[in-house]
């Protein structure tokens, strides 16, 4: 990233990657432990878009536009949506511990 960032973001950042690659997970790769970077280079997409404040509909589109532009599968809106209400949950949660 190169800037140090605050606890608060550094934890939603943490929380990003393990959604991404436990929930999200659109190629199957989570129970491989080589695997476990496979999904980093969308994190800080996905953090910007939750540090902007988008709520849920972007941020499950731009999921389902790398699962189909970048990945070549077939998006699943159901899950990306879900994955996004899941990340604001926890964006909701670290801030609500910080105050």
């Amino acid at each position: 990233m190169g800037r140090k960032l605050s606890d608060t973001k550094l934890e939603l950042y943490r929380r990003i990657d393990e959604v991404l690659y436990y929930v999200w997970d659109p190629i199957g790769v989570a129970t491989s432990p080589a695997a476990r970077d496979e999904y980093q280079g969308y994190l800080p997409t996905v953090f910007t878009m939750l540090q902007e404040g988008m709520d849920a509909s972007p941020i499950a589109a731009y999921l389902d536009d790398v699962v189909t532009d970048r990945m070549g599968l077939d998006a699943n809106p159901e899950h990306s949506k879900r994955v996004a209400e899941l990340l604001l949950g926890w964006k909701t949660e670290i801030w609500r511990q910080q105050t």
